[in-house]
């Protein structure tokens, strides 16, 4: 069922989670999907975040400074060159076996500024580590773990909030929060 919203247009009630999901879509600078399709869109989207988490956590566990360049490059890498990511190319693999599998979009700007800056975020801890600035590196990288949690398990992109926010689309940004109402 629908529902007026302030201006008599009707609006569309979605179950909480395709709303949240809708807002993540968004937020990665893709166009609105239609009701009912989040899901599958979601699953290619989050492919290259749980690969991400997997080598963050191999990083985290080692202490490994140069465990955490290489990440840097790859998440730099996939940001600059955005047809010839690693990410895209393993997930184009996966999607290959399995023809159910949505196909992953092109990368837009807000998604390459949040791999950009995941990949900063990397060469920070690697910096950190290799200088043996034990806080710094400690501190960053529970934030990037955190990140990363709030990726997977809340679909909140923060570094594609703040490339909104960094463009002066701070409402907008906000709209596309898990818990906020949409655009």
């Amino acid at each position: 069922m629908g529902r007026a919203d302030i201006q008599g247009k009707v609006a569309v009630r979605m179950p909480h989670d395709e709303r949240v999901e809708r807002n993540f879509i968004i937020q990665q600078g893709l166009p609105e999907p239609p009701p009912g399709s989040c899901h599958v869109l979601i699953a290619a989207l989050l492919f290259q975040p749980r690969v991400v988490a997997l080598l963050l956590l191999g990083a985290v566990f080692t202490q490994s400074s140069r465990g955490f360049l290489a990440l840097a490059c790859l998440l730099w890498w996939s940001a600059v060159f955005p047809s010839l990511s690693p990410f895209d190319a393993l997930y184009r693999l996966y999607a290959r076996r399995k023809p159910a599998v949505a196909s992953l979009p092109k990368a837009e700007p807000p998604r390459r500024f949040a791999q950009a800056l995941a990949g900063t975020f990397a060469a920070v801890i690697s910096l950190a580590l290799s200088q043996e600035w034990r806080g710094l590196a400690y501190g960053a990288q529970l934030f990037f773990l955190l990140a990363v949690a709030a990726l997977a398990y809340g679909r909140l992109c923060v570094g594609s909030f703040v490339y909104f926010v960094l463009r002066g689309q701070l409402r907008f940004a906000m709209r596309t929060l898990p818990w906020g109402g949409g655009v």
